[in-house]
């Protein structure tokens, strides 16, 4: 597995942002991708864009976009709704394959309305809609959301920089995917060490490994010894961790529904 990590900001005078301008990012990003490596992209509402459909087709990545409620989707029979419309019984799941979106876009449509989930889900794949699409689509909350929250108030604080240059903040953003991994390498190899405990005190608190790393670092300033010698990142991701055995748990928490559905017409 490839870790990778790739941060530009762009300067735009609204939250959402056209392909035109994030276009250059994903084209430098494929050109650093080893030959042959499978890309899988999630993202949120404000990407329901056919321009970066098209794209991904055109790469072959796969994806899992969020779908606006208003968005058309046209049926094989060629009836057209709109996703609200889409949208099953509370506890309830619907799968709807072989739609087309966004003009002349073919992909499929998962949609499921849980209490737990404050509200519906609507996601588009060019994977043929299942259960599993949701969970592809919930890796976003566990690794991506979690990622901005590290760079605003969980660690980094990059607000308090108060920059509002985009070269600035990109240059920023650059040393702090830096000093990311950096932590993150630390904090497991105080793992792979046994070392945990020295820093990660109450048995049930499970720490990140990027705030494991983070107070090593701390740790190695205060008593004013050098970095240790890094060492490679395991192949595949360590298990994750959790602020306690009820997060855990919470995690592990498999949904059931009480009815799913597959939408022909």
């Amino acid at each position: 597995m490839l870790l990778f990590e790739f941060e530009t900001a762009v300067e735009h005078g609204s939250a959402t942002v056209g392909f035109e301008h994030y276009r250059p990012v994903l084209e430098q990003v494929r050109s650093l991708l080893p030959p042959q490596s499978t890309v899988t992209l999630l993202a949120d509402r404000g990407f329901e864009h056919g321009e970066l459909i098209r794209w991904l087709q055109q790469n072959h990545w796969s994806w899992a976009i969020r779908a606006k409620s208003d968005l058309l989707v046209t049926l094989p029979t060629g009836t057209t709704k709109r996703v609200e419309q889409l949208i099953p019984p509370a506890e309830q799941a619907y799968l709807v394959p072989d739609v087309t979106v966004l003009g002349d876009v073919n992909c499929h449509l998962a949609t499921a309305n849980l209490d737990m989930a404050n509200g519906s889900w609507a996601v588009l794949s060019d994977i043929p809609p299942s259960l599993q699409t949701f969970a592809l689509y919930g890796k976003r909350f566990g690794g991506i959301e979690p990622h901005f929250k590290d760079y605003k108030s969980a660690a980094f604080n990059v607000v308090s920089s108060h920059l509002r240059d985009a070269q600035a903040l990109t240059c920023l953003f650059m040393l702090l995917a830096t000093a990311n991994l950096i932590a993150v390498i630390l904090g497991i190899m105080l793992v792979r060490l046994g070392q945990r405990a020295a820093i990660d005190w109450h048995d049930h608190r499970g720490l990140s490994f990027l705030q494991l790393g983070l107070r090593q670092l701390h740790t190695l300033l205060y008593q004013q010894k050098s970095l240790p010698i890094l060492q490679i990142l395991p192949r595949t991701n360590p298990p994750p961790a959790s602020a306690s055995i009820a997060k855990r748990e919470k995690l592990d928490f498999r949904i059931e529904f009480a009815r799913i559905t597959i939408v022909s017409s």
